[in-house]
């Protein structure tokens, strides 16, 4: 058996709302998708707190998340993340807790510190500057203090939320949350879906200075990476160029709802190289070129579970592509 056959397999739904479609669509797509990808064997369905961005519909995405899990019945459902310095952690831990109790033994809840948003949005959400670089390992412990037993002499509560003990996972792009997660003990998730360049030295500083808990006795790295499936590489590129689009029009501050693929895009060398170090470990192919891929990312990285993001105009190419996917990892 090939190490990517025994390598966990995930979703990153980043809720992307087509030129021309609404958030009530992609809200019925995130469900179709979840359903699918539950049929195919995947591991767990994760969905991202973005905002003020008009192509990304999870802003709220604790409602979301509810939202899918109950159209699912065995996949993990959770948040890929949520961007804690953006809320108190009572009310992290009261939305998380109520899933939990809900769906119980399938909420993971995934924490950033990024604003997900910028500069006016984050005024608008009373999001300082600063908040999330000095205090979050302050709001962190929070967090996890209203979602484990209570305390002797516990003010505050979560309920729900107390006692039922969320897995939490620390994501990040960087070396910061992945030296906190070892500390911790927690798992770690890497975003190489729009930022690869720093990935295997994450990954390094994670397991090299890991320290086992109650929750993990080693470590254990989730990598998420873009990927592009279709039934040739000439086909599969020809899509890519929705996703290549999307990181393009970010680069010119332009941000846009998702948009169809085109022959040709319109873009300068430095643009070009610009979009390509956002998708620098994108698959992209053909079954044959994205198992290739796949195989060769995990042997080079050794992660524990690939999360799949898989950036697509049309809905019906996305659920195609995580077909194909699975059948490669077999």
């Amino acid at each position: 058996m090939s190490q990517l056959a025994s390598t966990a397999l995930s979703v990153l739904d980043l809720a992307p709302i087509r030129q021309g479609s609404s958030a009530a669509e992609t809200f019925r797509d995130s469900v179709s998708l979840a359903q699918r990808a539950e049929q195919l064997g995947y591991t767990r369905y994760w969905l991202a707190e973005h905002h003020n961005i008009p192509g990304i519909a999870s802003a709220a995405t604790s409602v979301l998340i509810g939202h899918v899990a109950g159209h699912t019945s065995t996949l993990r459902v959770g948040s890929g993340g949520i961007m804690l310095p953006n809320h108190p952690p009572l009310v992290i831990a009261e939305q998380f807790g109520t899933l939990e109790t809900l769906y119980p033994g399938r909420i993971d809840l995934g924490l950033g510190r990024a604003p997900g948003s910028d500069g006016a949005t984050m005024r608008a959400m009373r999001r300082s500057a600063h908040a999330g670089v000095d205090d979050f390992p302050e709001q962190l412990s929070e967090l996890r203090r209203y979602l484990g037993d209570a305390e002797p002499g516990q003010q505050v509560k979560a309920v729900p939320g107390q006692s039922t003990h969320v897995p939490i996972w620390l994501l990040g792009s960087s070396g910061y949350s992945a030296q906190l997660a070892a500390r911790l003990g927690l798992p770690f998730a890497f975003a190489a879906q729009f930022a690869p360049g720093y990935l295997f030295e994450a990954l390094r500083l994670y397991r090299d200075n890991f320290r086992p808990s109650e929750h993990l006795d080693k470590p254990y790295a989730m990598v998420g990476l873009p990927v592009i499936a279709a039934e040739n590489d000439s086909m599969a590129h020809y899509l890519a160029t929705s996703a290549q689009q999307k990181f393009l029009n970010l680069i010119r501050g332009k941000p846009t709802q998702s948009q169809p693929p085109v022959e040709q895009l319109d873009w300068s060398p430095m643009e070009q190289s610009q979009v390509n170090q956002f998708l620098g470990a994108a698959v992209i192919g053909g079954p044959e070129t994205v198992k290739a891929g796949l195989e060769e990312f995990q042997a080079r990285t050794g992660a524990d579970e690939l999360m799949i993001n898989s950036d697509f105009y049309d809905h019906a190419d996305r659920l195609r592509s995580y077909e194909i996917v699975a059948d490669v990892a077999r």
